[in-house]
């Protein structure tokens, strides 16, 4: 029984060969970071204000023009098609089977336009890296245009890719060969092994335009997130040349970027230590949350992912002043444990929780979260 969202990690473990697990679920060096996400979340004690009338309860917000049926969304899963095949859609799916946003990754297995059109009706936005040949970035963002995308996320926590020491224990990149171990892993997971067996091996499809393969080469610099360091705040001009829609930051900690980025005409902010597999000594983003909810004073919607693993956590984000959350790693583990319909039961499950929350509260829209309700434990 799939009550609490360890338990759909619990069941991915068990069915994912120990390298494709520890891809999704690792982190950077000693995983300090991942740890503290979700410790300072616990830190946290919600103060429930009663004798208030939920009879009705909302968690609907709208973002951009779209409705959302609850305040969370699925954040950006590279190489998603490790874990199943055609995963990418799936999320897309089950998102938005929910009423819920979804965000396509740059590294995902699938076009963007198949994923685009396997959800037609669903809010669909896209993850950007920008690599040291910004052609890459600059078709994708043209096709993502084109095919209706409601929404592009600039990730720029990434100007090298943080030591994720249990993918360099296991082997784990591109070309791939397996070792013995890895080997005897597959051999104990057969049906994932199976799955993979039948067509193509994942790979990262929408580095090139049309049909045409990216180089491996070219693959390899995508999974080491070998991207363009020379980015700088000067370069949203020339993404803005390209992209009329929302346009939003993802990966900022610190007050000051906040603020950098409301003068260079971003329209959303996105606090995140990428799910602590970056900067393992970085702060949890709870606890940078609310000065960059400060700095930006209202001007701009700001989100937050990293380390969100029940309703009650995304509830404490709210009442800080983020406008949502985005959830990645419980996301997977549902997609592993049971495809799409476990990706949506995931997700179903958070939102549920979400609801409980806010009627012990005593608040029946998300509007009426504020900082009063947080009481932090010293």
């Amino acid at each position: 029984m799939m009550l609490r969202i360890a338990d759909f990690r619990t069941r991915a473990r068990a069915r994912l060969p120990r390298f494709v697990f520890d891809y999704v679920d690792g982190a950077a060096e000693d995983e300090e970071c991942i740890v503290r996400n979700q410790t300072d979340l616990r830190a946290l004690h919600l103060l429930p204000t009663c004798l208030r009338d939920t009879t009705r309860l909302d968690t609907a917000i709208e973002v951009f023009g779209q409705r959302w049926a609850s305040p969370i969304g699925i954040a950006p899963i590279g190489f998603a098609g490790l874990v199943r095949r055609g995963a990418d859609g799936a999320l897309a799916q089950a998102a938005a089977s929910l009423g819920l946003p979804f965000v396509l990754s740059t590294a995902s297995n699938e076009r963007l336009e198949s994923v685009r059109a396997s959800a037609p009706s669903g809010n669909q936005w896209l993850q950007l890296y920008v690599m040291s040949d910004r052609r890459i970035a600059e078709q994708m963002v043209k096709r993502a245009k084109d095919a209706a995308y409601g929404a592009l996320v600039l990730t720029v926590d990434v100007p090298v890719s943080g030591m994720r020491e249990r993918d360099h224990r296991n082997g784990f990149k591109l070309p791939f060969r397996p070792g013995l171990r890895t080997l005897a892993d597959l051999v104990a997971h057969p049906a994932w092994s199976l799955s993979m067996a039948i067509g193509k091996s994942p790979g990262f499809v929408n580095l090139s335009e049309g049909e045409a393969k990216a180089s491996p080469q070219l693959q390899a610099a995508l999974l080491a997130r070998t991207m363009d360091r020379s980015l700088t705040w000067e370069s949203l001009r020339w993404l803005r040349s390209l992209w009329d829609g929302p346009l939003l930051v993802k990966g900022l900690l610190h007050p000051e970027d906040a603020k950098h980025a409301i003068a260079h005409g971003v329209d959303g902010i996105v606090v995140s230590n990428h799910g602590g597999r970056q900067l393992d000594a970085a702060p949890s983003t709870i606890s940078a949350l609310p000065a960059v909810v400060h700095a930006v004073d209202g001007r701009v919607p700001v989100f937050v992912d990293s380390g969100f693993r029940r309703g009650s956590d995304v509830v404490k984000a709210l009442a800080l002043g983020a406008r949502g959350v985005f959830i990645g790693r419980p996301a997977i583990w549902g997609l592993a444990a049971n495809g799409q319909a476990g990706a949506a039961a995931a997700l179903r499950l958070v939102s549920d929780e979400i609801e409980r929350t806010m009627t012990l509260l005593g608040a029946s829209r998300i509007d009426d979260l504020q900082p009063l309700h947080v009481h932090k434990n010293v």
